[in-house]
């Protein structure tokens, strides 16, 4: 028999042979229990739990510019180099194209950037007594997460003093009334009217998304303003297909200066000059076509046949629509195109009427004297006024001789125009989608946009797109109130 007795305190177990294997249980209970204890306290103090980590707060905050050499605003600048430094790892997007020094340069400067630190090299000689200002925009950001250090602008001088006037205005799409911040605006010390298509320009600055502009640190003086979209990189108007506007007088350079507005035009839209092989058309040995139905007929639409081969031969008498008691109905005969391939009937279509187009087949003919098949007819039905939307639209502070235009439009195409001729329009059947409502000053009267002529020194016309767009349903009235 085995016998444990109590040593320092520690309780005394007495057991017996017979009691054995109660001991090696006790025991091994103690010794799981310090293993998971101690297993605990290291996987607390010494091992996270295993997962990714969350990488902390994300960086929302811009660089910070801590120091420029020389300062910024320095006077009688004589060097070409300068340094930025900022508080971390920074880079410039496009330089080329987002940094520009003013008055410019014949070539733009170069910036290089490493770290914490951007450098700029000035490939020109300055003017005396000029001040300088090179402007970022939005391309100094820092490298990790792309916070933006916004418009910020060097200014310096050459002289003994800073400029201090500005310019401020706005560019508008004169066609639409809209914002394009791809545009720039530029000033010129000649005033002549054609330096802006033979010279560069002293000054430029980009337009904010809203499409106004600033030009800070200008000195006295008379300037003309344009605004150029410059497509060939030439920076100066060498196209009348360029995004291009102009104000009729040079403006005067002081403290008194208002802000100014111009409206951008392409003078003539762009062409695709693709060359286009013109290939003799070979005809199919079979004399088909196709009907532009989809359903049913629209009450607003044309009634095609479009054919396979040009027709050299057709007897309008022996194609006929009908109702469906076989009465011809009025409306117009149908005519042919110019590609002698598609044949239009457009006759006055009653609401949820059956109709019939009987076709003889010896009624067309191709060039190599082929017809149709067979006689054929086609049965079809016109939609009803319940397919069509109700619009009612309430003009505030119109003016009579304003020649205002109705447009409106989907993807910046014009689908329906209507002239204003008082306080309000509505139209009964009118073909349900979502419109944007674009009100254009028709000056000349011709029912559409037209375009500005520089070298007549005509503005182009101006319009507006309203904000909020109307969405048409059938069957529902829809209604809007637009202030002129």
């Amino acid at each position: 028999m085995l016998t444990f007795t109590k040593i320092m305190g520690a309780p005394s177990y007495m057991c017996t042979s017979r009691n054995m294997f109660c001991m090696k249980n006790k025991f091994f209970t103690a010794l799981g229990f310090l293993i998971c204890l101690y297993i605990s306290v290291s996987l607390n103090s010494g091992c996270a739990q295993i997962g990714s980590p969350t990488g902390g707060l994300k960086d929302s905050i811009a660089p910070v510019l801590v120091k420029a050499t020389p300062a910024i605003n320095t006077l009688n600048f004589k060097g070409n180099r300068i340094t930025l430094t900022f508080n971390e790892y920074v880079e410039v997007i496009e330089a080329q194209n987002n940094v520009i020094v003013s008055p410019l340069q014949k070539s733009n400067p170069t910036v290089n950037f490493t770290l914490k630190t951007i450098s700029i090299k000035l490939r020109d000689s300055l003017l005396p007594n000029t001040t300088y200002s090179i402007q970022f925009g939005s391309a100094i950001r820092d490298i990790n997460e792309g916070n933006v250090y916004p418009n910020f602008t060097y200014v310096f001088s050459t002289g003994n003093i800073i400029d201090s006037l500005k310019l401020q205005g706005k560019v508008i799409l004169a066609e639409t009334g809209q914002t394009d911040s791809t545009i720039n605006v530029v000033l010129y010390r000649n005033t002549s009217d054609t330096a802006v298509q033979k010279l560069k320009p002293d000054y430029m600055a980009k337009l904010k998304t809203d499409g106004s502009f600033i030009f800070n640190n200008l000195p006295a003086g008379n300037f003309k303003v344009y605004a150029l979209k410059d497509a060939d990189g030439n920076k100066f108007y060498s196209a009348k297909t360029e995004m291009f506007g102009y104000l009729d007088s040079s403006v005067s350079i002081s403290e008194q200066t208002k802000p100014v507005t111009l409206f951008a035009f392409e003078e003539e839209k762009t062409k695709d000059n693709k060359s286009i092989r013109v290939l003799k058309p070979v005809l199919e040995k079979k004399l088909k076509y196709n009907s532009n139905l989809s359903g049913s007929q629209d009450l607003l639409d044309t009634f095609t046949l479009t054919f396979n081969n040009p027709l050299q031969f057709f007897d309008s008498s022996s194609l006929v629509i009908t109702d469906s008691n076989f009465n011809k109905i009025a409306g117009g005969q149908p005519r042919i195109d110019s590609t002698a391939k598609i044949i239009s009937y457009k006759p006055i279509w009653k609401p949820g009427e059956n109709y019939r187009l009987i076709i003889n087949k010896d009624a067309v003919r191709d060039s190599a004297g082929t017809s149709l098949v067979k006689n054929d007819t086609l049965k079809f039905v016109a939609k009803k006024e319940a397919d069509y939307g109700k619009v009612l639209i309430r003009f505030k502070n119109y003016e009579a001789g304003k020649n205002y235009v109705l447009q409106f439009t989907s993807n910046q195409v014009v689908k329906f125009s209507y002239p204003i001729t008082g306080t309000q329009w509505s139209n009964n059947r009118f073909p349900p989608g979502e419109y944007e409502i674009r009100i254009l000053i028709d000056d000349n009267k011709d029912g559409v946009w037209t375009p500005g002529n520089y070298l007549k020194k005509i503005q182009p016309e101006k319009a507006i797109t309203l904000p909020q767009k109307l969405t048409i349903r059938a069957d529902w009235d829809n209604e809007r109130d637009v202030e002129l």
